[in-house]
């Protein structure tokens, strides 16, 4: 990945491998991916016919049992592999099982 999206990242992101449903939210055209990082503020999804830059989706993501949602928007795009969202109006709760997943990831990768 460029220098310059490493540098912006204002959290760490953990490589983590989640099953992905991102949904246009202006086409209401909805897309299986997977993720491949993610963060306290997005995550990059595996996308082979990545959505244009400022997209704005609907992010559902499952880790076994468990599922978060979350508007969001594409801040960038890498063309024929995916894109990478940030999150947008995070309720506390969703907030609380997102930062348990990161904490699991960060466990197993340490």
């Amino acid at each position: 990945m460029p220098d310059a999206i490493t540098d912006r990242r204002v959290a760490p992101r953990y490589p983590l491998i989640l099953l992905a449903e991102v949904t246009d939210l202006l086409s209401s055209v909805k897309v299986t991916a997977r993720t491949s990082e993610l963060s306290r503020m997005g995550c990059y999804i595996d996308m082979p016919s990545p959505l244009p830059r400022g997209t704005e989706v609907h992010v559902l993501l499952k880790n076994g049992g468990e599922v978060f949602e979350s508007a969001a928007i594409v801040m960038y795009v890498s063309p024929g592999l995916g894109i990478g969202v940030q999150f947008a109006d995070m309720p506390a709760e969703r907030q609380r099982l997102l930062d348990r997943w990161l904490a699991a990831a960060a466990k197993a990768g340490g």
